[in-house]
């Protein structure tokens, strides 16, 4: 039997990431555009530096990917995700001959072992299937000594804009509450230090970083949860007139109260983790011999 709370799209065929991160236009609108807020942040987190070979791996439309070429003048970059349609996004809009993008499995990485000097996620790992493999191959593609970094949203109350959206969403209908990113693994404070350290990384260091939000106006908020993206925007998507008309009306009292139009602001914060991979154990020589 289940656990309650578990997200529903967690129990979904494997295709439901696919339902959910489909339109690299439309994902810009809903999160691109705080993700390339977030992206430096997670590149000075990491201490990449020139002639250095970084890994982003579910680089999405590319926001970490085009970050390490904006830090660094000959760091050479590749962005790996199962999306053709943000890869594609990624490409066009990408002038650097050093960043180079291309289709890949995160739990089965095609390179060799210890290719990168720095191996980065942003705003991907507690959406893949089995986030230990993931990191497991992480690590193996990481040279001794590189840093293996990744961040999270805080779903449970540090994602402002996300907060406010369940929290209506379920008061509205309760029925909803289990697809409330906040049930996401590794999004609370410790998670993503503790999976660090299983996978056998050292000087783990966990911290939280945030960004502002800003919406001009209420639409700006609300408008690119109608464009189906994420978990929350999947939840829009299927709501029937009415019911969808009602959450728009009390988001909007939400975050406006009485008051005419105006601009939003709000935070948003990330737990972000590093480590560094430690030499691996060679069986060789007279050791081999024993």
């Amino acid at each position: 039997m289940e656990g309650r709370g578990r997200p529903r799209f967690d129990r979904e065929p494997s295709g439901h990431l696919e339902r959910m991160f489909f339109e690299a236009d439309a994902y810009e609108r809903f999160m691109g555009r705080w993700s390339r807020l977030l992206a430096p942040c997670l590149i000075e987190l990491s201490g990449l530096r020139d002639g250095e070979a970084v890994l982003d791996v579910g680089t999405g439309t590319g926001a970490l990917a085009f970050a390490a070429q904006t830090a660094t003048k000959t760091a050479r970059i590749t962005g790996i995700d199962a999306s053709s349609a943000y890869l594609e996004h990624a490409r066009a809009n990408n002038t650097a001959t050093r960043v180079h993008f291309q289709v890949g499995n995160a739990q089965a990485l095609d390179f060799v072992d210890g290719g990168f000097d720095k191996t980065l996620s942003l705003l991907a790992l507690n959406f893949m299937p089995q986030p230990e493999q993931v990191l497991s191959e992480m690590v193996r593609v990481t040279k001794p000594g590189g840093i293996v970094a990744a961040a999270v949203w805080d779903y449970g109350d540090g994602m402002e804009m996300l907060r406010v959206f369940w929290d209506e969403a379920i008061a509205l209908d309760p029925a909803s509450a289990p697809r409330d990113e906040a049930h996401l693994p590794l999004c609370k404070r410790g998670e993503l230090a503790a999976l660090w350290r299983r996978a056998g990384l050292s000087e783990v260091q966990e911290t939280p970083l945030t960004v502002p939000l800003h919406f001009a106006k209420f639409e700006d908020y609300w408008a690119p949860f109608r464009l189906g993206q994420g978990p929350a925007g999947a939840y829009v998507a299927q709501l029937p007139k009415a019911r969808h008309s009602e959450l728009e009306r009390r988001l909007r009292e939400r975050l406006l109260g009485q008051e005419p139009d105006r601009a939003i602001d709000m935070r948003a914060r990330v737990w972000a983790v590093k480590g560094t991979v430690q030499q691996r154990k060679r069986i060789h020589g007279a050791h081999a011999a024993r």
